[in-house]
This record gives C-alpha cells, sequence and structure tokens, in this order.
C-alpha cells in the first residue's frame, strides 16, 4: 500500500494538503456513512505516518530502498478516547472492528550505534518461527534512525496457521549509549577538558567528530568554564531533510598538576596582583 495513493495526493504534499485529503477520504469512506471499513483503515494508516515528519522520513526511506510492506504500529496520543479522530464524530458503530484472521506478528530487535545513525546500516536479521525453521532479514535502518522506532514489514510475522496468511515483522531499534556523545533529537553534545591557563590566555582546540573528523575551534581569551560553542552541520541527519543538527561542545577546567614551588610563588604573586 502506497500512503501517499491512498490519501490521493503528491509526495511532496504539504501538512496542509495532507490534512485536506485525509478529511476529505475520512469522510468518505467512513463505515457509519456506508463506506469500505478496510479502505477506511488504510487512510488512517496513512495519515498517521505522513503527518509525523520523522515517521514520514522513515516511511520515504525505506519506499525509495525499494522494501514494500513499510508501516508503524500507530497509536493516537492525542486522542484521550483512543481510536481516531473521526471515531467520536459518528458515534460508537467505528468501535466495532473486524479483523481478518491471521498468524502473529514477531518483534525483534536490531542494535545499532550513535555512528549507525549517522551513516545508516545495513543488517541481517534471523529469528525463529514457530515451525521450527529460522528466517533471515535483511534490515535497511535509515540515517537519523531513532531508539525506539520500529520498522515493520508486512507477511513476515509467523507462519504459525496454514490456513490464515502470515503476520508482520516489526523491528524495533535500539540505540546504544555512548559516553562521550549525547542525543537531542538531531544534535549532539559533548565536553572538552580545556587547561585553565589556555582558557584565560584563549587557544585553539581540536575537536574529533563523531564520524572522526578533525575540527579546529579558536576559544577566547577570558573564556568561562560551561560555556557551550555550537558547530552547525555536525549533528545527526534529519530523517526527512537529510540535513545535520547542531554538535554543541561544553568547556570544562582542567587543572594541572604543578608542584614547583617558584612557579606556585608566581601564581601566588598574579593572583595577589589581580585581587
Amino acid at each position: 500500500m502506497d500512503y501517499y495513493t491512498t490519501l490521493g495526493v503528491a509526495k511532496n504534499a504539504s501538512d496542509k494538503e495532507l490534512k485536506q485529503a485525509y478529511k476529505k477520504a475520512s469522510m468518505q469512506h467512513h463505515p457509519d456513512r456506508g463506506g469500505d471499513e478496510a479502505k477506511f483503515k488504510q487512510i488512517n494508516e496513512a495519515y498517521s505516518t505522513l503527518k509525523d515528519p520523522h515517521k514520514r522520513g522513515m516511511y520515504d526511506h525505506q519506499q525509495t530502498a525499494g522494501q514494500g510492506g513499510f508501516g508503524f504500529n500507530q497509536q493516537q496520543p492525542n486522542n484521550p478516547f483512543g481510536g481516531t479522530p473521526f471515531e467520536h464524530m459518528f458515534g460508537q458503530g467505528f468501535g466495532r472492528q473486524r479483523h481478518t484472521p491471521r498468524n502473529k506478528d514477531i518483534t525483534v530487535q536490531a542494535d545499532i550505534s550513535l555512528v549507525d545513525v549517522l551513516t545508516g546500516k545495513d543488517l541481517i536479521i534471523q529469528h525463529h518461527l514457530s515451525n521450527g525453521t529460522i528466517q533471515t532479514v535483511n534490515v535497511d535502518v535509515p540515517q537519523g534512525a531513532k531508539h525506539g522506532d520500529t520498522i515493520q514489514y508486512e507477511g513476515l510475522g509467523d507462519v504459525g496457521h496454514p490456513k490464515y496468511p502470515r503476520g508482520n515483522l516489526h523491528v524495533r531499534i535500539k540505540v546504544s549509549k555512548n559516553r562521550t556523545w549525547q542525543r537531542e533529537q538531531d544534535n549532539l553534545f559533548t565536553k572538552k577538558s580545556v587547561n585553565v591557563f589556555d582558557l584565560l590566555l584563549g587557544c585553539v582546540i581540536i575537536i574529533t567528530t563523531l564520524d572522526n573528523k578533525q575540527l579546529e575551534m579558536k576559544i577566547p581569551r577570558g573564556t568561562k568554564p560551561g560555556v557551550k560553542f555550537s558547530i552547525p552541520g555536525y549533528g545527526l541527519p534529519n530523517m526527512q531533510t537529510r540535513q545535520r543538527g547542531v554538535l554543541f561542545v561544553e568547556l570544562e577546567t582542567e587543572i594541572p598538576v604543578i608542584n614547583d614551588t617558584a612557579i606556585l610563588n608566581k601564581i601566588q604573586q598574579i593572583k595577589n596582583e589581580i585581587n
């Protein structure tokens, strides 16, 4: 199922165009108005994915990679009653859902690093089916994937009952923690220790980025500890736009160990002169 075709919009449709198309299609195909329930569910599934920039980026990536059957387990967090916005507009009739029997879905975990988020990752995942066979699946994790994202492959779930179609396979992304880098959306945060004298006098430091590039950063004279410097374009890629976020570097004070009495006396003298 192509989500854009389902809603009748172009792939570059704006948020406003998506919303208008969703409302029109929902009204037309709502079961309580004599519409097709299966079609109505497809419309809601399509809109739930495309209205979210991150999920839309995941979907577009998967479609470009040529792997069909992609989707998300959808919920409606903004609707306190559950279901879709149109469910309560037409009353409780929509709540009666008729499900076609199928075999169980399977959920597996894909472990990736923060570097994999930056570059994207091709994985081979193997898991057991209920009939004892081992299924091998090639998983294409896109750049910018987030911890907890789920990639769905239709028809690659369990095979249990021979009369029912296979369930779906859900690949849940787990991004391992990194001691050096912290992530907030598409931005990266790190800390850099700088000698206290370099903070006083000014200096140039080298920052090694997540993708191992060496960047020179000029520290002005008199910079205080805790100051954050920003470097645009060296964060993580956005799922939809592919543009990289900002790298933030927080300076920490590095106090040197000085055992030379003469040097300590000079430091004391300078301190007295300043005060």
